[in-house]
């Protein structure tokens, strides 16, 4: 399984819900709410055996002052991405020259990049990026490096 595989390598694997809903529209019904995250953390639980790590990143980026307290009340940090590109669109990929320069034309110092798995042109790229992103003096850090 791919999950227990990333885990196994050392990867964090945090939490993004159970259904991928914007979580502002969640807030009136704090059951519902809480359940987006105790689904998810129960599934990583069946199939890694370890707890999953307390970090949580919104779908699609949103929030609100009201899902960003609650989360932090359910025990998870709020992580978002600063730097993105259109990726998720599986029937519209760029091409993994494309990804890979849009990625290292768009990176800075502490980036958090987004790319999503189910882009092939990430996944056609990654070492690619991985390599210069390292042979420009980049070093990658997992987010339990992450100041508090």
């Amino acid at each position: 399984d791919l999950i227990k595989r990333m885990v196994d390598e050392g990867h964090t694997v945090g939490n993004h819900s159970s259904t991928h809903p914007s979580m502002p529209s969640k807030t009136s019904n704090p059951e519902s709410f809480k359940k987006e995250f105790a689904d998810t953390a129960k599934a990583f639980k069946d199939v890694t055996g370890k707890d999953m790590p307390m970090f949580f990143r919104p779908p699609m980026g949103e929030y609100s002052e009201k899902s960003l307290k609650m989360t932090e009340e359910l025990g998870y940090k709020s992580i978002f991405w600063s730097f993105a590109h259109k990726d998720w669109e599986t029937d519209n990929q760029p091409g993994a020259n494309v990804s890979h320069d849009r990625v290292i034309n768009g990176v800075h110092n502490g980036a958090i990049i987004l790319l999503h798995a189910v882009s092939k042109s990430n996944t056609e790229a990654l070492d690619l990026i991985i390599k210069d992103l390292k042979a420009q003096g980049y070093t990658f850090k997992t987010l339990e490096d992450l100041p508090q």
